[in-house]
């Protein structure tokens, strides 16, 4: 997997899933569940989507942030990696959208 901010923050996500959730959020959100995870996520998304509504592009790029983190935590709760996810898109390429939905 290449190097880069991503791949660098869910390898900490990973490193943090033991750790003491006193002294790491992702730790907390960790440790509330998955159920807590995705719900997090749910409302980072929307936070997103109202950003992207209103045209702020700076609130909609820290939105986004926010998004990729939580969804990172999400998919860490269930033990799914992030480049499980890649390997996905990786097979996915080159495939026209409308092709891969009819497949499934």
């Amino acid at each position: 997997m290449t190097d880069n901010a991503l791949t660098r923050l869910a390898a900490t996500i990973a490193a943090r899933k033991g750790a003491d959730p006193e002294t790491s959020w992702t730790a907390k959100l960790l440790a509330k569940g998955p159920e807590k995870c995705a719900e997090k996520f749910g409302e980072e998304a929307v936070e997103a989507i109202i950003e992207a509504v209103k045209g702020d592009r700076a609130r909609l790029t820290a939105e986004a942030a926010d998004v990729l983190y939580h969804l990172l935590v999400m998919l860490a709760a269930r033990d799914v990696t992030l480049d499980e996810v890649l390997a996905e898109l990786e097979r996915r390429e080159g495939t026209s959208g409308i092709a891969e939905k009819a497949a499934r």
